[in-house]
């Protein structure tokens, strides 16, 4: 019985170990920026308020890739908000230069109140599931558009973002 999981881990590590080094030879990484419009409410509020963001993208694997971002909404009504997210995406083929994809992930959703006289923050893990597409623009752009639910302890927000990516 050992000498069977002493192989089986043997061939699981070395089959993780081939899958990510052929990803790193034929994986595709991009880098760019995105608009981002969130919307929802926490505690009856409703919030609408626009955002930039950042994003790195790595495919492990054809179809799977791993996408990091960073989006931050300036102060509005007193309110300023951040979230770092990390998400899996499937990319389906619809079309020669179009790719849908749907996503999930995790992240931590920051806001901070500032009222001049009070000021407090919160810093909460959030659950992503939404859908996306990629346009290929040519050889080395991308155009890329998401609808994202982030679900957060007290919120329920809806995120819609657009940007460009750098393929690299």
């Amino acid at each position: 019985m050992k000498s069977f999981i002493h192989r089986l881990t043997i061939f699981t590590i070395a089959a993780i170990t081939s899958v990510a080094i052929h990803a790193q030879e034929q994986g595709d990484m991009a880098a760019g920026a995105h608009l981002v419009l969130g919307t929802g409410s926490n505690s009856g509020n409703s919030y609408t308020n626009i955002g930039i963001g950042t994003k790195f993208q790595f495919n492990i694997f054809k179809p799977v890739r791993l996408e990091g971002s960073f989006a931050y909404f300036p102060e509005k009504d007193f309110v300023s908000m951040w979230d770092i997210s990390a998400n899996g995406h499937y990319l389906i083929s619809v079309a020669e230069q179009v790719t849908v994809y749907p996503l999930g992930g995790m992240g931590i959703f920051g806001t901070k109140t500032d009222t001049g006289s009070n000021s407090y923050s919160t810093k909460d893990i959030c659950i992503n599931i939404g859908l996306g597409v990629d346009y290929q623009l040519n050889e080395r752009l991308v155009f890329n558009a998401e609808l994202k639910s982030k679900i957060v302890k007290d919120w329920n927000r809806i995120m819609l973002s657009a940007g460009v990516a750098y393929k690299f």
